[in-house]
């Protein structure tokens, strides 16, 4: 089916901004970008979108969360990182298939409404006898259609041998790799247009020894797939890492052969300036979570220092739990600001942060020659939102999207599907997914208070 999009503020984010233009999908494929109206026959085909009073944009892209945790979310409202994840442990370990298909449903129907067409997810627990829960995720983001990239994490350092996860929450190494291989053999799809690859993500340097993450990253390339990890969230990490390895969280990854273009981590909040150089040099990504990093108290990421370093940055909404109910497009704006509160009113422009959103994420899952920009040949992701109404006030469409609260979404395709029309979801029901995930905190809530 063909599909007409004219009359829009085009931003291409890879260059060319089109006050009046024009998009033209085939099938999954932009097939023409430009000023003006549509050049026919593709005016005259398919379905026509007037785009007057919008802005369209690449679908955002998340690069970081926990999909599982939307049945957890109001928990631990004043802690710290590891006395979050110290309370939150031992209820996730309750969890079971049918919370995370719940959870994923709801957290993946809710960035879709804030114009993300490919999410990530970092599913790093799996208790024993609950069933398949990265299966259960994985259809779930079938469901809402986004583009999906579950990341099979994975802990074996438990509380017994120096960890911060309880023992009942971690797996054994030997598990770890067969399940990971097993996932990537049954899911991944690496051909161009693919709505579903997988990654390898061990959690953190605190939950995970040194033998995991070796492993890991063997497997990974020796299967050709990319690697995932929590990385420099808190100083408590740092501090962890000193104490155990002598090194700071990104030294100790580089020497396991954890740094290159085929990592993304997530967060990267307390980087020296060395750091910020090495992951530059190695062209390793950073998942940015400035509301889930303000949240927890971690901290500001050196987010305007890696862009400058020339390092590959993405945004991300991290786990439901640590940032309740953010909207991946709310994030461009949180960048910016505090981005700006710490280094200065240039630290980060309105296009540069929607450049994190969509090319930058497109560039940590490998994807940038698929999506993240407005180009003839890529993959028909797009996002059209209402900047007439109140955001009119805002001459810049642009300013008025990333500076002010989001703007309506008016409709949102992910590889040429219409997943959101007139802001309302219609790949699934949207009361619906907000029902189920609901239901997936309260069944969570339930499992955890009788210890099952």
């Amino acid at each position: 089916m063909t599909i007409v999009i004219e009359n829009a503020h085009v931003v291409t984010v890879s260059g060319a901004e089109h006050p009046s233009g024009h998009v033209v999908v085939d099938g999954d494929r932009i097939t023409a970008v430009g000023p003006g109206p549509a050049p026919a026959p593709a005016a005259e085909a398919g379905e026509r979108i007037d785009g007057t009073g919008c802005l369209l944009t690449p679908g955002l892209v998340n690069t970081h969360h926990h999909l599982y945790q939307w049945a957890s979310q109001g928990m631990v409202t004043d802690g710290t990182l590891f006395e979050w994840l110290s309370a939150l442990y031992r209820p996730w370990a309750k969890m079971d298939a049918e919370v995370v298909r719940g959870a994923a449903t709801a957290g993946l129907a809710w960035l879709a409404l804030s114009g993300c067409t490919t999410s990530t997810d970092h599913h790093y627990l799996f208790p024993r006898g609950r069933g398949d829960l990265f299966a259960a995720e994985i259809e779930a983001a079938a469901e809402v259609g986004v583009r999906f990239h579950p990341c099979r994490g994975s802990m074996d350092l438990g509380e017994s041998r120096g960890g911060l996860p309880p023992d009942e929450a971690v797996e054994d190494l030997d598990t770890i790799l067969a399940e990971t291989e097993a996932a990537i053999d049954r899911y991944h799809d690496p051909s161009f247009g693919s709505m579903l690859r997988v990654a390898v993500a061990p959690c953190s340097p605190f939950s995970v020894t040194q033998e995991l993450l070796v492993a890991s990253a063997e497997l990974a390339r020796a299967k050709g797939v990319r690697l995932h990890t929590h990385l420099a969230e808190t100083l408590d990490e740092e501090d962890y890492t000193r104490e155990h390895f002598g090194k700071t969280p990104v030294e100790y990854m580089d020497s396991l052969g954890w740094l290159g273009a085929d990592v993304w981590l997530a967060h990267c909040v307390h980087l020296h300036d060395t750091d910020v150089k090495r992951l530059a040099e190695t062209r390793t990504g950073t998942a940015h979570c400035p509301s889930s990093n303000a949240r927890l108290g971690s901290g500001i990421a050196r987010v305007s220092h890696l862009l400058e370093a020339g390092a590959p940055v993405g945004l991300g909404v991290d786990g439901s739990a640590s940032a309740e109910l953010v909207p991946l497009a709310g994030e461009i704006r949180q960048a910016v600001y505090m981005q700006r509160a710490r280094y200065g009113p240039r630290a980060l422009t309105a296009r540069r942060a929607l450049e994190i959103a969509t090319l930058g994420g497109a560039r940590c899952l490998g994807r940038e020659d698929e999506i993240g920009t407005l180009e003839p040949g890529k993959l028909a992701d797009l996002a059209l939102w209402r900047v007439d109404g109140f955001h009119a006030a805002v001459d810049d469409p642009v300013v008025a999207f990333a500076f002010g609260a989001t703007p309506p979404l008016e409709r949102l395709i992910a590889g040429g599907r219409t997943l959101v029309e007139g802001g309302t979801l219609v790949s699934v029901p949207q009361d619906e997914a907000g029902r189920r995930g609901a239901a997936a905190h309260r069944r969570l809530m339930r499992l955890a208070g009788e210890g099952a």
